[in-house]
Parts: structure tokens; C-alpha cells; sequence
């Protein structure tokens, strides 16, 4: 069964949870899993193709952006590429991806087929009632649910 957790960070910004994001998927990279970050659309896919080039001076996480189409129905990166970023769709089955980051609003329908789902939650008033929206999905449908409560995380 598919294990959620929940990161909650103090910020309030974008700037600060996409941030969060990219040393998030640093940290999966590197402990070996392949990971798909879902953003909630082309702009923030976009924004954190280039934040994973740029987040640190002394980081690289390879990673490859799914163009709108391609995943299940369209063509797949090289599956050697431990990170995808993508919206929509989810990676090709190729992509033999066990992690899960998701950065849109809603739970994508495809969810369950991830070993772990990482959810990231700042203090912003619309990313909290649609994440609080997320956790109460989660557990209703019975998938173990853990919170990490991060404090001074920035920088």
C-alpha cells in the first residue's frame, strides 16, 4: 500500500515550498528511488525544472520535463533519468518511477501506483485547505498517513 507523507513547513510563499521541493527530490534521488514530481501546471512544472539546476550551487538532480502529452500516452525521457516533472499526465510505466511528489492541488487519480507520495504543505491559505482536503482523502481511503513538521527550513 501506498505510504503519504505530509511535509509541513512554517513558510507562507511559493517560492519557499518549491524550494522545499527540489531538496526534497534530492534527498529521494539519492537514497536511490525514482521519483515524479506533479506539478499543478506548465508554469510550475517549468519553474521547477529550472529551480533543480539552480536550488544549490553544489547540487544536480538529474531530471527530465514531460512535455503536455507524454507519459502513459505519449513518448517516454530515457529511463535512466531518475527524475520526471511533469502536469496532467502521469510517467510512462517505462519510467518504472516509485516515488511520487505532488505539488498540484487535488490527489491525481493515479496516485496508488507509487511506492511513497510526498505531499508538501506551507502555511498559504489556499494550499492548506486543499492539502488538509488531500489528508482527509488519504486517510478515509485507508492509506497510512505520517506528518513531519519542519521548522527553519529556508536558505
Amino acid at each position: 500500500m501506498t505510504q503519504v507523507d505530509f511535509y509541513v513547513l512554517p513558510d507562507t510563499t511559493l517560492e519557499a515550498r518549491l524550494d522545499f521541493a527540489c531538496r526534497l527530490a534530492e534527498t529521494i534521488q539519492r537514497k536511490g528511488y525514482r521519483l515524479h514530481l506533479h506539478a499543478e501546471d506548465e508554469a510550475m512544472a517549468r519553474e521547477l525544472d529550472e529551480r533543480l539546476w539552480t536550488f544549490r550551487p553544489d547540487a544536480y538532480v538529474p531530471h527530465a520535463l514531460l512535455g503536455e502529452g507524454e507519459g502513459e500516452a505519449g513518448a517516454a525521457p530515457d529511463p535512466r533519468i531518475p527524475v520526471t516533472i511533469g502536469w496532467g499526465a502521469p510517467p510512462s510505466p517505462d519510467q518504472a518511477v516509485q516515488a511520487l511528489l505532488n505539488l498540484a492541488p487535488d490527489i491525481p487519480e493515479w496516485f496508488s501506483r507509487f511506492e511513497r507520495v510526498a505531499e508538501i504543505i506551507n502555511q498559504h491559505q489556499e494550499v492548506l485547505v486543499a492539502k488538509r482536503a488531500c489528508w482527509q482523502t488519504y486517510k478515509r481511503r485507508g492509506y497510512p498517513v505520517k506528518a513531519h513538521q519542519l521548522r527553519g527550513q529556508s536558505g
